[in-house]
C-alpha cells in the first residue's frame, strides 16, 4: 500500500515540469554567442567620465513573440565595488520599461536571474537590453562578467 501511495504523488509532480514553458537563449544585437563576455569600461571619447562611448549597454533581439524573459548575469571576475545593473524591456514603438535597477557585488562564478518578466500587454517586445556599469560609479571598471536572455513560451 505504501508504493502505491507514493506513485499517484509522483505522477502530480511531473505534470507541472512537462508544462513548463520552453525557452530560448536570444541572440545579442549584430550577432554572435547568445552568452555575451564582456568587461566594464570607461567611457571613450573626448570628454572621458562625463561624454563618450562606453561598453555598458548590450541588446538582445526578441524575434518572435514570447510570454516572458529571463535575464541572466554572472560575475566572471571578483572586486570589492558593487556594480550597478539594470535591465529593460524595449517596445517596437520606442518605448522601454526598467525591469531592473540593482548595485550587485557577487563572487566570481556566481550571479543572478532576474526574472521571469511577462510580456506587456498591448505592446510588442523588440530587444531586451542590459546596462552594467555607470558614470557615478568609475570604481566598476575592470569588472568582467557574463549575460544572457532567454525568452519562454
Amino acid at each position: 500500500m505504501r508504493s502505491i501511495a507514493v506513485l499517484p504523488v509522483l505522477g502530480l509532480l511531473l505534470i507541472p515540469m512537462q508544462a513548463s514553458a520552453a525557452c530560448t537563449f536570444l541572440t545579442p544585437v549584430g550577432g554572435g554567442e547568445p552568452i555575451v563576455k564582456k568587461k566594464v569600461e570607461r567611457p571613450k571619447g573626448l570628454i572621458g567620465k562625463a561624454v563618450g562611448r562606453t561598453n555598458w549597454n548590450t541588446d538582445f533581439v526578441v524575434d518572435q513573440p514570447y510570454r516572458s524573459f529571463k535575464l541572466f548575469f554572472t560575475a566572471d571576475s571578483s572586486d570589492p565595488s558593487s556594480y550597478p545593473i539594470q535591465a529593460f524591456l524595449k517596445f517596437s514603438d520606442g518605448s522601454n520599461s526598467k525591469v531592473a535597477d540593482e548595485q550587485l557585488q557577487p563572487p566570481v562564478g556566481t550571479g543572478r536571474m532576474f526574472g521571469p518578466f511577462q510580456q506587456v500587454s498591448g505592446k510588442s517586445i523588440s530587444q531586451v537590453n542590459f546596462r552594467i556599469g555607470a558614470n557615478s560609479d568609475p570604481q566598476a571598471t575592470g569588472f568582467s562578467y557574463r549575460i544572457s536572455v532567454q525568452g519562454c513560451h
